[in-house]
C-alpha cells in the first residue's frame, strides 16, 4: 500500500515547488543508480570497445595518411628530378640539333660552292673551247676571204688547195709570232 499512496501522491503533484517529497526523491535515486550500474556492467564495456576501434581506426588512418604524405612528397621529389632531367635533356638534344643543323648547312654551303666552281671550271672550259672553235672559224673565214680578195687581185683564181694551205701556213706563223 505504500505504493498505492506513493502514486496517489504522484499524481497530485507537488503543491509548491519547494516542496520536498522524499519518497520520490528516494525512489528516484534507486532507480538512477539501478541503471547506472546495468550502464556500467553492460553499456560501458561496449561504448569503450567501441571508441577505442575508433580511436585506433583514426590513429591508423593518421598513420597512413602521414606515410602517403610522405611518399606523396618523395614522388614529388622524384617527379621534380625527373622533369629537371627531362628538360636538361631536352636542351642538350636542342643544342645538339642545332650543331647538327650548322654542320648540315655548313657542308651544304660547301657542297653547294665546289658545284659552283664545277660549273664556272666547267663553263670557263666550255668558253675556252667555244673561243678556240670561233678563232678557228674566224681563221678559215679569214683564209677564204684573202684568197678572195688576192684571186681578184690577180684576175685569176689559182688552185684553191694550194692556195688554202698557204694561207694556212702564213696565219699559223703569224699565231707563233703574236
Amino acid at each position: 500500500m505504500p505504493m498505492l499512496a506513493l502514486l496517489r501522491a504522484a499524481e497530485s503533484g507537488p503543491v509548491s515547488p519547494f516542496e520536498v517529497n522524499f519518497g520520490l526523491f528516494f525512489w528516484t535515486w534507486v532507480v538512477f543508480l539501478a541503471l547506472l550500474w546495468v550502464l556500467y556492467k553492460f553499456a560501458y564495456p561496449a561504448i569503450l570497445g567501441a571508441t577505442e576501434a575508433r580511436e585506433k581506426r583514426i590513429a591508423d588512418q593518421l598513420a597512413e595518411t602521414e606515410r602517403l604524405n610522405t611518399e606523396a612528397r618523395a614522388l614529388l621529389a622524384e617527379q621534380q628530378q625527373l622533369s629537371a632531367e627531362a628538360r636538361g635533356a631536352a636542351q642538350a638534344m636542342l643544342a645538339e640539333a642545332r650543331t647538327v643543323a650548322e654542320k648540315e648547312r655548313a657542308a651544304t654551303l660547301e657542297k653547294a660552292q665546289r658545284e659552283q666552281e664545277a660549273l664556272m671550271d666547267r663553263a670557263r672550259r666550255e668558253i675556252a673551247a667555244e673561243k678556240d672553235r670561233a678563232v678557228a672559224e674566224l681563221r678559215r673565214e679569214a683564209v677564204d676571204l684573202s684568197l678572195a680578195a688576192a684571186s681578184k687581185l690577180i684576175g685569176q683564181r689559182l688552185d684553191a688547195a694550194g692556195d688554202r694551205k698557204l694561207v694556212e701556213e702564213y696565219l699559223a706563223s703569224l699565231s707563233r709570232n703574236a
